[in-house]
């Protein structure tokens, strides 16, 4: 069970560097992060991790469908590795909501407003992901990466803007990796809960299907989760 502590003293150290900032820059605490938890900040963060939790995992169905792959229960599959892999993914999503929406982008958002601050921290974002995914000297992929990652920190980003709270952007981004990481086993913490069959037939697809499996459910994901935040304003307003 020590799986369960060793992320512990990362996010420790993360929220003592961002207390240090906040209080040495704007003299407030980590009330700005919103992580008090109300029942506002609770109903909002499960809604918005099942809407992109739901668009995540239409990227695979239309895998299935269209591209014909075939996935199975993974064989090793126990209630150890579903707790260990839904632990590290929740983990990881903490470590990056702090850096690049925890109080460095509030300390932005009041320095320099709310749009520019929202630019910053999606490019930082998207930049980030070239070392995460070593993708240097690879330039089409740099190039894809940036701008899914980008588009993708910016809903997180506008999330946060929106109601100065974490709880919607580590919804979204919970939502997000725990089904393409983890239930589907694409992530680097190895094998989750379906693994894809092995020697599966080769597929010939168009262009059109490639494209659709690869770039619709993301493009819905930043889509209409920036649009239902827009939307359902005074429901977030209600989590300042």
């Amino acid at each position: 069970m020590d799986f369960l502590w060793k992320p512990i003293p990362g996010i420790l150290v993360e929220l003592a560097i961002s207390w240090l900032l906040i209080w040495a820059i704007e003299k407030k605490n980590l009330r700005v992060l919103g992580l008090i938890p109300t029942q506002n900040r609770i109903i909002a963060c499960a809604f918005f991790f099942l809407v992109t939790a739901f668009c995540c995992a239409l990227q695979f169905l239309m895998r299935i469908l269209l591209a014909h792959e075939q996935w199975q229960i993974n064989p090793a599959v126990s209630w150890m590795l579903i707790v260990k892999g839904t632990w590290w993914t929740l983990f990881s999503v903490l470590y990056e909501e702090l850096i690049f929406r925890g109080v460095v982008l509030y300390i932005l958002i009041k320095r320099i407003g709310k749009v520019k601050a929202i630019l910053i921290s999606s490019i930082a974002f998207g930049i980030y992901h070239w070392f995460s995914y070593g993708l240097f000297w690879n330039i089409p992929m740099m190039i894809y990466i940036f701008i899914v990652t980008a588009c993708f920190g910016f809903v997180l980003a506008y999330a946060y803007s929106k109601t100065l709270s974490l709880y919607i952007p580590i919804g979204i981004h919970f939502g997000w990796n725990i089904v393409n990481a983890f239930l589907f086993s694409q992530g680097s913490i190895g094998p989750g809960l379906f693994t894809p069959v092995q020697n599966q037939p080769k597929v010939m697809l168009s262009y059109f299907t490639y494209y659709s499996i690869t770039l619709v459910p993301i493009i819905l994901v930043i889509v209409l989760n920036y649009f239902l935040l827009r939307k359902f304003s005074l429901l977030t307003e209600k989590n300042k």
